[in-house]
């Protein structure tokens, strides 16, 4: 976990972070948003709209920018106060993720950054795209 302060950050700087969604993921996300619409948890379903596998809930993929934001960009003092996400293309089971943040505006009273974020799969297609506003505390 980063543990960058306000003054440590410039509009710039960026960090990035892989993860592989499993199915544990989707069946714990599913278990805790409640939704449990067949797309996400019924494959012959979700073939029968075209797609290889069960589709992962965007906001499961959404919510990856609160790790961004919580343990990378800024990290331990951050406080997210805002977040705007546009879900672009599928994710499926075993698709591996690379998260991009980067500071796009920072700004000292109040002690805050706007961070553009992209979501990329294995094979580099833009899958999610979004910001977010986090007040730093340090």
């Amino acid at each position: 976990m980063n543990e960058y302060g306000i003054a440590d950050l410039k509009v710039g700087d960026s960090a990035s972070f892989r993860v592989t969604v499993t199915q544990e993921m989707v069946d714990a996300f599913g278990e805790l948003s409640g939704d449990r619409n067949p797309l996400h948890t019924d494959a012959e379903y979700a073939a029968s709209l075209g797609h290889p596998g069960t589709v992962v809930y965007g906001m499961l993929t959404a919510s990856l920018y609160s790790t961004m934001a919580g343990m990378y960009l800024p990290g331990k003092y951050c406080l997210l106060q805002q977040m705007e996400t546009k879900f672009r293309k599928p994710v499926y089971i075993g698709d591996e993720l690379e998260v991009t943040g980067t500071v796009e505006q920072h700004t000292l009273f109040p002690a805050q950054i706007r961070v553009s974020c992209k979501i990329r799969n294995q094979n580099g297609v833009l899958v999610n795209s979004g910001t977010y506003t986090a007040l730093v505390s340090a």
